[in-house]
């Protein structure tokens, strides 16, 4: 079940920090922050999805104007509450379409929220959104996974990512459609919650395509924040597009 914050409303909002706390730690934030200032320098920044601030709240504390577009009023929320986040300007809308004033120096989307984006109509709207926002000159950044098609014997369509003893958690594949859903189920007193939250997965090379048809081209492609080569073994990669400066 889901309300007009879509899979992301005051019940995941209220726990989100602490459901994603290895994404909190100071190792996972602060080479994001590095890049995302050195590519913003003097300018401004642009987060797609904004959520509850974990790339946004420490950016903005190294001088980075920060604004975001966020579809959830209730991640928003959790954002504004905390330190510093009444500075942050935050629209709420779908970030594939939703403009803002002003132009940025860079803008960015994390943690796989592209892939929040369950069709290939939507992800091209949305690097065409982020391009419209770009000074010439400017980057558009994206960290996503890779899905693990080949972990996928015939005949399976799941991959598990964690099983304990309280919680499960899976993925499902539609290798036709690129459709995926990420998949929880919680034991609670010896009953058993489910939620899905669907995603569309999105190939490296497709979204190169993507970014060409918004007028952006390829400047970099990292494994990660750390900005380690991107190999044939890599399980997602960082992105930098440049939008041309003449």
């Amino acid at each position: 079940m889901h309300d007009e914050d879509g899979y992301f409303g005051a019940d995941v909002a209220s726990t989100y920090d602490e459901s994603a706390a290895d994404m909190f730690r100071p190792e996972a934030v602060d080479p994001a922050v590095e890049l995302l200032a050195e590519l913003a320098g003097d300018g401004g920044a642009l987060e797609l999805g904004i959520g509850t601030g974990r790339i946004a709240l420490p950016l903005a504390r190294r001088g980075v104007p920060v604004h975001g577009i966020d579809m959830s009023r209730a991640m928003v929320a959790r954002l504004r509450a905390k330190p510093g986040g009444d500075a942050i300007g935050a629209t709420i809308g779908d970030f594939a379409t939703t403009r803002v004033p002003g132009s940025f120096a860079v803008a960015y989307l994390v943690f796989n929220t592209i892939n929040n984006l369950t069709t290939q109509d939507a992800q091209v709207a949305c690097f065409r959104n982020a391009a419209a926002h770009l000074v010439p000159g400017g980057c558009f950044v994206i960290e996503v996974g890779l899905p693990e098609l080949r972990r996928l014997p015939p005949g399976q369509d799941a991959v598990p990512f964690h099983i304990s003893p309280t919680r499960w958690a899976f993925d499902t594949y539609d290798v036709v459609s690129q459709a995926m859903s990420s998949h929880y189920v919680t034991i609670v007193d010896g009953n058993a919650e489910h939620r899905s939250i669907p995603f569309r997965y999105v190939w490296p090379s497709e979204l190169d395509l993507m970014a060409r048809l918004a007028g952006l081209r390829l400047r970099n492609r990292w494994e990660g924040w750390t900005r380690a080569p991107f190999t044939s073994e890599s399980n997602g990669h960082v992105s930098v597009w440049e939008k041309p400066a003449d």
